[in-house]
């Protein structure tokens, strides 16, 4: 079977789940993509682009095309109905933009633009046969906003095309290849606990939360370590400078590292992973750390209950900032490295060794 997987944004996780899938597939996958940046533009005119691309194509003729959510499906398809109208077509949801939280600093919210990106989303869910999602808490997030969303149009608002959309929808969760970090493992300090931050700098990922404990944390007198990785984009939360400055003490890793090697081996050295996200449709970042045996301290929402056993939830999950700052004062005074919960084989089913059969079975 020959797939032509089209992706605009092709950077960070997204290109990592295409290469991923392209590697790991027993089918042929081609991918069409462009790069990574300006994705509200992506959103726009990554069709455009992509389907005079793909028209040019003399040499792959797919059985099946898998868009992502960054792709306007149905100006694709209008673009390209001679060569394409005939094929099945599949769209997955990395993240969508009706649920997605927005900054309240974003000239489009101002400008009344912020519902034509999650409108792309809606019509491309009506031209695609196959829908899926990248866990159980975003599929049913994405189908619950619907009605509201449609609600606010002034007429023809499509409400009862939310059943289709329900019915050919599937949740298939993110791979990973999880495996490729066993070769960087290595043993942490173990006597100070490190704390590890793997996120995007920005706000979605309630930074502020995140150093609030550690700055308590150190008012108190507890000793710990933390590393800030992850990646960092033109508007960075001004609380990642005053955070360099306040825990200059503690802080043993500043910024993004560029080698997945070094990546790798920051996640195995670290023992603790304190998580205050507020959107996370999956949270690779997170399940990257807990195959690396961090002591995960996780909020009660987004998708991330689905990544530990239902039976030690009470250990890691959290309501409100308090019980977080508890549950992490009381994991690093309880500390010594190795003798944590540990759920490594909870998540490999995740690693695109086992998954790439069921993607390769659910899109024939």
């Amino acid at each position: 079977m020959k797939i032509a997987l089209i992706e605009p944004f092709l950077t960070g996780s997204h290109q990592l789940w295409a290469e991923g899938f392209q590697q790991f597939s027993q089918h042929e996958v081609r991918i069409l993509s462009l790069p990574g940046r300006h994705w509200k533009w992506r959103m726009y005119a990554g069709a455009v682009e992509l389907a005079k691309v793909y028209n040019t194509w003399t040499d792959f003729e797919p059985d099946l095309l898998l868009a992502t959510d960054m792709l306007d499906f149905t100006t694709f398809l209008a673009l390209t109905r001679k060569k394409t109208a005939t094929i099945p077509t599949a769209i997955y949801f990395h993240e969508n933009q009706i649920t997605y939280p927005w900054s309240a600093t974003d000239p489009d919210i101002k400008l009344r633009r912020a519902n034509q990106y999650g409108f792309i989303n809606y019509t491309s869910t009506l031209v695609a046969d196959q829908l899926f999602f990248n866990s159980p808490y975003h599929r049913a997030s994405f189908l619950e906003a619907l009605p509201a969303f449609l609600t606010q149009f002034p007429d023809y608002k499509g409400i009862d095309n939310i059943p289709s959309i329900s019915q050919k929808s599937k949740v298939l969760p993110l791979g990973v290849d999880l495996q490729q970090l066993d070769a960087y493992e290595m043993e942490g300090d173990a006597n100070i606990p490190l704390l590890l931050w793997n996120h995007r700098w920005e706000y979605d990922k309630n930074p502020a939360s995140f150093f609030k404990a550690l700055y308590r944390l150190k008012a108190e007198g507890i000793v710990f370590k933390v590393a800030i990785l992850g990646t960092s984009f033109h508007k960075v939360p001004p609380i990642f400078q005053e955070a360099k400055e306040y825990l200059a003490q503690e802080i043993v890793q500043f910024g993004v590292v560029k080698e997945f090697g070094e990546y790798a081996k920051w996640l195995w050295k670290a023992a603790i992973l304190p998580v205050t996200n507020n959107q996370d449709f999956f949270g690779q970042s997170v399940v990257e750390a807990i195959y690396c045996n961090c002591f995960p301290i996780l909020p009660n929402r987004l998708a991330y209950p689905m990544h530990i056993p239902t039976d030690k939830h009470a250990d890691h999950f959290y309501e409100t900032e308090e019980q977080f700052y508890q549950l992490l004062k009381q994991a690093i005074q309880n500390y010594k490295k190795g003798n944590g919960q540990v759920y490594q084989n909870f998540v490999s089913h995740y690693d695109w060794r086992i998954l790439a059969t069921r993607y390769d079975s659910l899109l024939c």
